[in-house]
């Protein structure tokens, strides 16, 4: 009898430790393991890149510091190619990826994100002695230097621009410059990443496209409890003037809407 009692004991203590192991979510873990493990390329500025010295540095490695703080954890990094970034989360290998990924619908039937903390819009970049284009129609007839497969260089077609094909943004603010092509459609965000680094270079932006890409951090679904201190951390960012901060920091303004 006192055998089976504790056959009977050793049996219920197993089966809370299991219950334990699998109904723990994500944000128990985070928190029982003091760190809070984050995905990332650290090859893509100025979102997660290295300095000179080595450092993993950048606008989303900022981010993600500043949510592990305000969890009370510290952030652990994992760097990995994009292309197996996000699948990652499905090996458990972190808790969340946090590299400008996009929210979009196909993403979030598998995948939870958090309220987002950047947001691209298209832009139209000219010189900035140009006065004939201020919209995106008036790209009708006008040279145009765009990656050729991009979406950007789609945009371009519908409005009747004529696309001079190149090899990324740098190419594209050079073949502008140089007065070969009249404009370059590009997200915003690229934009203000290099004029924080060459801010006497003379373009601008003539205008943008009302439609966004809200970029969040991005982690498995059915965490509401990660998600919500997620969002937390990064609402009180904001409001006490950290993120601003950081934006600054990397782009010259706030790039949170």
């Amino acid at each position: 009898m006192f055998y089976l009692k504790r056959f009977a004991l050793a049996t219920v203590i197993l089966s809370l430790a299991v219950f334990s192991a699998f109904g723990e979510n994500d944000l128990a873990k985070v928190k029982a393991a003091g760190t809070f493990k984050v995905g990332t390329e650290g090859t893509y500025s100025p979102f997660t890149y290295h300095d000179a010295s080595g450092a993993l540095i950048g606008f989303d490695v900022e981010i993600a510091r500043e949510i592990g703080k305000r969890l009370g954890v510290k952030v652990e990094f994992t760097e990995g190619k994009w292309d197996g970034l996000i699948a990652g989360l499905d090996a458990n290998r972190y808790d969340a990826v946090i590299n400008e990924v996009s929210i979009t619908d196909a993403r979030k039937a598998k995948y939870d994100f958090s309220d987002p903390y950047l947001v691209a819009k298209a832009a139209l970049i000219v010189r900035s002695d140009n006065t004939t284009i201020k919209s995106f129609a008036d790209l009708k007839g006008k040279k145009s230097a765009q990656t050729i497969s991009s979406n950007w260089a789609q945009t371009v077609r519908d409005n009747g621009g004529i696309v001079v094909g190149d090899d990324g943004f740098n190419q594209s603010i050079d073949l502008l410059l140089a007065g070969r092509v009249d404009a370059t459609v590009n997200d915003n965000i690229s934009f203000l990443d290099f004029k924080t680094k060459k801010p006497d270079a003379k373009i601008k932006i003539a205008a943008t496209v009302d439609g966004a890409d809200k970029v969040g951090a991005i982690v498995r679904k059915g965490n509401p409890e990660l998600v919500a201190a997620i969002n937390k951390a990064l609402a009180d960012a904001k409001a006490d003037g950290t993120y601003l901060k950081i934006s600054q920091k990397y782009f010259g303004e706030d790039v949170s809407q």
